[in-house]
């Protein structure tokens, strides 16, 4: 029976999808219960009191079906998942508390620490960027340090709409299960199936979830996606450096791609942080610029921003996809010369609409 399944990951994702189905309802339950929910204020748009720690049964329905699935994983992924665990516990705290930015970004690197540190998963190549191929092992731990937050951070930033973050995550963890799958590397590849099934549930909760069903993702929901997308980077990067995948799914430019996967989040939170900066006021200081709030000034909603920016991402990845064997710098100009050329039409249209009103 285990056989056939890992044939079929799909039915992995199935398994953690009923896992999903059943937990998100008691999540909710307990969280208007013990009133960990969000009220209504400036920077939101939805209205009564919403829980936001959807993470949580996000959480429950991954470990469940991979704790079945791979049980004879866990001496190799131990320590990944006691970080999982932990950038979990973290979110949540912060869903419920409010930490600080520094007292978040202290966290997630401890976090950090039994990835990169314990399991061993980080970047050690640079793949000819600069001329430079393998490092050693100190700047390994610092780049893959700073790339750890800065997935994380950018994924937990673009969770500003309704069905946007899940959305890319079933996105991004599809590319990856089937990318992974096509390799030969099956563990990793359950691991992606793991967290669709339960990140489709919570969207279905999310979007259409109405005032008696509807659950915010928290910090706890958008740091696990950002931790666990964040170790497939690094997989993905790494198994092309080490040329162990088939030439013909071979990506020589394997970190612009991922850069590409990865686009809209990392694009938009350059973006944000650059202009905050320009403007003298923190980076870290949240404000309504991203592109999912652009979106939502043209009078779309909720769904129909989720849905362009999921159609744009495919775009992104398509072209990462095309230009897997390019120079890096190329392909990453590329890709974000076509998402500014997006960004720019976006803002010709928010200009006439003012112009308009005016």
């Amino acid at each position: 029976m285990i056989a056939y399944f890992y044939q079929h990951p799909i039915l992995i994702g199935l398994v953690a999808l009923l896992l999903a189905l059943g937990a998100m309802p008691i999540v909710v339950r307990i969280a208007k219960a013990k009133h960990l929910v969000v009220r209504p204020n400036k920077r939101t748009s939805h209205t009564g009191e919403v829980p936001n720690i959807g993470g949580l049964g996000i959480c429950f329905a991954f470990l469940m079906t991979y704790l079945v699935f791979e049980f004879d994983q866990i001496p190799q992924s131990q320590f990944m998942l006691i970080g999982l665990f932990a950038i979990v516990v973290v979110g949540l705290v912060d869903d419920i508390l409010v930490l600080s930015p520094l007292s978040k970004l202290i966290c997630e690197l401890l976090a950090g620490i039994a990835m990169i540190a314990f399991s061993d998963i980080r970047l050690t190549n640079l793949h000819g960027l600069f001329g430079i191929e393998s490092i050693g092992i100190v700047p390994s731990y610092i780049l893959s340090f700073f790339v750890l937050v800065a997935i994380i951070n950018a994924i937990n930033l673009i969770d500003g709409v309704d069905g946007l973050a899940s959305g890319l995550g079933i996105l991004y963890c599809s590319f990856f299960a089937l990318y992974f799958f096509l390799i030969g590397q099956e563990p990793w590849a359950i691991l992606a199936m793991c967290l669709i099934g339960p990140l489709l549930v919570f969207f279905i909760y999310n979007v259409f979830g109405g005032t008696a069903r509807k659950i915010f993702m928290g910090d706890s929901g958008s740091l696990l996606l950002g931790y666990i997308i964040t170790a497939f980077v690094f997989r993905f990067c790494e198994l092309n450096a080490a040329h162990e995948v088939p030439e013909a799914l071979a990506c020589s430019a394997a970190p612009a791609v991922a850069i590409c996967v990865l686009g809209i989040p990392i694009y938009d939170t350059i973006r944000v942080s650059l202009t905050r900066i320009k403007h003298h006021k923190s980076p870290f200081l949240p404000d309504k610029n991203h592109i999912h709030h652009l979106l939502l000034r043209t009078g779309m909603n909720h769904l129909q921003t989720t849905c362009i920016l999921i159609v744009v991402s495919i775009l992104s990845i398509l072209l990462g996809i095309v230009g897997r064997h390019w120079n890096m710098w190329l392909l990453v100009g590329c890709d974000w010369a076509f998402l500014t050329g997006l960004l720019f039409i976006l803002w010709r249209v928010l200009d006439k609409q003012q112009k308009k009103n005016a």
